[in-house]
């Protein structure tokens, strides 16, 4: 009966440590879900009117 006792114990162990690795992985599992279900934050737009391009030299015609 000891001898029952004791691999009882042992699948016991093994059993708590495979659970222990699948709780890890199911905790991780749900972790990446939910930043899968956060939504994307986008960058607001600003208002007004913004002009892209390189600006032109100007030059004043300088009296002599």
């Amino acid at each position: 009966m000891v001898a029952g006792n004791a691999q009882l114990a042992i699948k016991l162990s093994d059993l708590e440590r495979r659970l222990d690795s699948h709780d890890k992985a199911i905790v991780e599992l749900f972790a990446a879900l939910r930043r899968l279900l956060e939504p994307e934050v986008k960058p607001k737009r600003e208002i007004g009117f913004h002009v892209r391009e390189r600006a032109t030299r100007y030059r004043a015609k300088g009296r002599v």
